[in-house]
């Protein structure tokens, strides 16, 4: 009788538990995973090896601000590379793979690295997926951040978020360098896959999400 009392409670509940956001539906190895550092893409992106494969880390649980958002986006990446250089070992603490295909993760080398970038003002807290990590201190990094006007904080209330402005006209737009031309493609723009190899010899290596060595598979 219990039982059955326990099963009804549950499927009334189950209905009021909100669905899971899809970049968290997709699972990854929960092991620590070594890997060595590559190169650093943007204030939340790197790539890094790990035996033969090369994969595209996305750093779990924060967001930095886009390179086109003026000189915040700049010195979130080069913050980045201090604190990782090339060549680096670290640990990867996977928590899922996105729809990008990425490895999304939080990177240790002695330090935890997405936590520090909120800490020093270089990222926000990535509130949509912050059920991957230890919430409470993400956001307590945020508020002494905050508090003390560091980095994306010296405006008040903080500057625009980086999700906010990739919806708007310049989420495209990468003007330090970062990619060539400092255009960045979507492949439904692109029109074929021998153009996208062709990008992608160019340095456009975000083309290649899942680190294979082919840039949008499914173009024609």
């Amino acid at each position: 009788m219990a039982w059955d009392v326990l099963v009804l409670l549950l499927s009334l509940v189950a209905p009021l538990t909100p669905p899971l956001p899809l970049a968290l539906i997709q699972p990854a190895s929960a092991q620590p995973q070594r890997a060595v550092v590559l190169s650093i893409g943007d204030g939340d992106t790197i790539r890094v090896r790990q035996g033969d494969r090369v994969l595209t880390v996305r750093l779990a649980c924060i967001d930095a601000p886009e390179t086109a958002q003026g000189p915040f986006g700049v010195a979130a990446r080069r913050y980045l590379q201090q604190r990782l250089r090339i060549g680096q070992e670290v640990t990867l603490q996977p928590k899922t793979i996105d729809r990008y295909g990425r490895t999304v993760a939080e990177v240790i080398s002695d330090i935890n690295i997405n936590l520090v970038m909120v800490e020093d003002g270089q990222a926000f807290v990535y509130r949509r997926y912050l059920a991957a990590c230890d919430a409470r201190e993400y956001l307590e990094a945020e508020f002494r951040a905050s508090r003390h006007r560091y980095g994306v904080w010296q405006v008040e209330g903080g500057i625009t978020r980086p999700w906010d402005f990739r919806r708007g006209p310049g989420g495209a737009v990468i003007p330090d360098g970062t990619t060539p031309g400092g255009h960045r493609y979507r492949c439904r723009e692109i029109g074929s896959h021998a153009r996208a190899q062709q990008l992608l010899r160019q340095g456009h290596t975000y083309l290649d999400g899942n680190g294979d060595g082919e840039a949008c598979e499914g173009l024609p």
